[in-house]
């Protein structure tokens, strides 16, 4: 039997949360408006994500800005402008991943 306990544990060391992921959980449903929008795109339009993009981003966003995830640039994330008009108004070039 392995030294880590009947059930494969290890033992006295202490858990590392991941680097990404969904927690820390939302148990004070700070970000629930956004999650609920983003659901119901995904529910409306078949389950088909990219067509939900904007609502990702603003429940990632909010996640970053209540502190339930680490704060990192939204490009990271694949959030890159793609083609058309920036948020602020301003043309952009399209960009391939």
């Amino acid at each position: 039997m392995s030294a880590g306990g009947a059930f494969g544990g290890n033992r006295g060391l202490r858990p590392v949360p991941p680097e990404k992921g969904i927690f820390p959980l939302d148990h004070m449903h700070l970000c629930d408006l956004e999650k609920k929008e983003y659901l119901g795109c995904l529910k409306t339009v078949g389950h088909q994500s990219e067509k939900c993009r904007e609502f990702s981003k603003k429940y990632l966003q909010c996640r970053m800005e209540k502190n339930l995830m680490a704060k990192q640039d939204l490009g990271e994330l694949g959030f890159k402008e793609r083609s058309g008009v920036t948020p602020e108004g301003k043309p952009t070039e399209r960009i391939d991943n």
